[in-house]
């Protein structure tokens, strides 16, 4: 009989220690570390096996290969992705419960005719997922559902079905017999991904893992599993809006600046190709309060409404609400007005909205929601076909941003008639094939004079 021993994991990152202690020694969280049963068989069995020994080559010999791809049917996952699922890669999609994880997978996979697909599930049973499958108006062939935790079993059904394409829902629920500790812990999911990982290197079959993401928002279990798969796809959005946002947070055969974006709708998710469009209010009447904005997501811009309410405060405390945007930004842009424009807003509320439930952290929204929180403060509307893109600065300037000609041509697709930028922000492109109205600002003061005067 093997011996069992205790270890010490830590919840945050992973780190092993054989005591108990208040504070976990690799990365200072308190209260994280917890105790599980390990095999000592196992550890002495690690160490006999011997991997075969890699030759050193030079850099201009390595010969280098397009990495095959398989291409998803949702546009937005492609481009998330880098272009595609690349064969033998393990991916990881994180997201809250109930935020549409296995609808967007389950989507794509029964979309996919030409490939052998093997589904694991578990948390959900068969019934559930042909009622999902039935809801989203999708079924397919090649498509193969199996309810199962035990990480042994499911390695059989690959071997008896040899699909082309995995799934594995969640990795949190997989346990293998291996270890005798409860699934969802720190050395079942350790274990568990490191063998999905090497069964994906070894066969080229792309592995998917839909994982749980924890209160603070970031993927529950060891940051170990987010260092050891190839890429780590994050779903998010407010369940009480309709948008839901893809971003790619770490991807090794692409870039990690891309976003996608889906509306969740009553036959599944779909996909928002002009979020712009979307995220605009189409309304004719000229209202106090609301800015429209140019930002970017990655590379890929879009206009969204900075919407602002500054009223005279009921209580003795000013309220400050901020909702899609950073609130110690707003201070800090609520500073700048009062020191340098002399707006006073000490004893008035400030409540501010990005529309669509989105969470903006572009820089460049910066005097759009300076201009919504003056625009309602002295109760005039922004004149209509006016967008505008800065960052703020402390002493009132407005600072040049990045990507400035994608953002003049998305304003100008959509039919803006003039757009505010920063002075000198337009060096070496070429403005005169614009149709669009373009106004340089070096102030706020400018800026403000321009919208209010």
């Amino acid at each position: 009989m093997a011996k069992v021993k205790s270890m010490w994991f830590c919840n945050s990152c992973g780190a092993d220690s054989p005591k108990w202690e208040g504070r976990c020694p690799s990365c200072g969280e308190w209260g994280t570390l917890v105790e599980e049963k390990v095999s000592a068989k196992q550890s002495k069995g690690s160490k006999s096996t011997r991997v075969a020994k890699s030759v050193p080559q030079k850099v201009s010999e390595i010969k280098a290969m397009n990495e095959p791809r398989i291409h998803m049917p949702s546009e937005e996952l492609n481009r998330v992705l880098g272009g595609g699922l690349v064969a033998g890669s393990l991916v990881l999609i994180g997201g809250e419960p109930g935020i549409g994880k296995s609808t967007l997978v389950l989507q794509n996979i029964l979309s996919i005719k030409s490939k052998t697909i093997l589904y694991v599930s578990g948390e959900e049973s068969a019934t559930q997922l042909k009622l999902r499958a039935d809801r989203i108006g999708r079924q397919s062939d090649n498509c193969y559902i199996v309810c199962e935790t035990s990480l042994e079993n499911i390695f059989d059904h690959i071997e008896e079905i040899q699909p082309q394409i995995l799934i594995v829902d969640s990795i949190q629920t997989i346990a293998t017999d291996a270890i005798e500790s409860s699934a969802g812990s720190v050395s079942q999911v350790r274990e568990c991904s490191a063998q999905l990982l090497k069964y994906a290197k070894e066969s080229g079959v792309p592995v998917l893992l839909i994982g749980h993401i924890n209160k603070e928002g970031s993927i529950a279990g060891p940051k170990v599993l987010e260092h050891i798969v190839d890429a780590v796809l994050q779903f998010e959005g407010d369940r009480q809006y309709m948008y839901r946002i893809l971003r790619s947070i770490k991807n090794r055969f692409g870039s990690t600046s891309e976003l996608g974006i889906y509306e969740m709708c009553q036959r599944g998710l779909r996909e928002v190709t002009n979020p712009s469009e979307m995220l605009l209010s189409h309304s004719d009447e000229e209202l106090s309060g609301v800015a429209i904005g140019v930002t970017l997501e990655g590379i890929r811009p879009f206009l969204i409404e900075s919407q602002a309410l500054v009223s005279t405060a009921a209580y003795g405390t000013p309220q400050r609400s901020v909702t899609g945007f950073d609130s110690k930004r707003m201070n800090m842009l609520l500073a700048v007005l009062e020191k340098r424009v002399g707006f006073k807003l000490v004893q008035k509320d400030v409540f501010l909205n990005i529309a669509g439930g989105l969470k903006v952290n572009d820089p460049a929204l910066d005097l759009a929601v300076i201009c919504a929180i003056l625009s309602s403060n002295v109760d005039m509307a922004i004149p209509k076909g006016v967008c505008m893109s800065g960052e703020v600065g402390l002493s009132g300037e407005i600072r040049p941003i990045t990507r400035i000609e994608q953002r003049i041509m998305e304003a100008e697709k959509l039919g803006m008639k003039t757009i505010i930028i920063p002075r000198n922000n337009l060096k070496g492109i070429d403005t005169s094939r614009l149709k669009i109205k373009i106004v340089e600002v070096a102030k706020v003061e400018e800026a403000f004079r321009m919208l209010f005067a």
